[in-house]
């Protein structure tokens, strides 16, 4: 009943995200997928990290074990968010999330400070909440 009840909000209340989601799921359908608690995993071969779209997480399989073990549970963590913040979790989390990884602004202010890509509040709550379920290593 509890996975079905979480199916129904995935679907209604996290609807915008799960469509990301899953058009993002077609395009890597020939990548290695598993259940990671309760979302899909796609193991993409693409250069970029990882994103979680509704229940859809997508991390890259081309990395070594214990970033991609990190990354799933950080990427939980953003599902989490989606369950919470439902149809603003783009705008909340999804935007900023995609501004901090990847304008160049915020590249060069972690390199030549060290700043951890973790310190921005929508990847640090990520990793409290993906930890903090899943009982697993976050990045730092």
């Amino acid at each position: 009943m509890k996975s079905f009840l979480k199916y129904i909000i995935n679907f209604t209340w996290c609807l915008p995200q799960n469509i990301l989601g899953l058009v993002l799921f077609s395009k890597y359908k020939g990548q290695k997928r598993e259940r990671f608690f309760d979302t899909m995993l796609t193991y993409h071969d693409g250069s970029w990290g990882g994103v979680s779209l509704g229940m859809f997480i997508f991390v890259a399989g081309n990395r070594d074990e214990d970033w991609i073990r990190k990354a799933k549970v950080h990427e939980y963590g953003h599902y989490l968010q989606s369950l919470i913040l439902g149809p603003f979790y783009l705008l909340i989390i999804g935007i900023p999330s995609f501004i901090w990884c990847n304008a160049k602004k915020y590249k060069d202010l972690r390199k030549n400070t060290g700043k951890s890509y973790f310190k921005f509040f929508p990847e640090r709550w990520a990793n409290h909440l993906g930890g903090k379920k899943t009982g697993l290593p976050t990045p730092e």
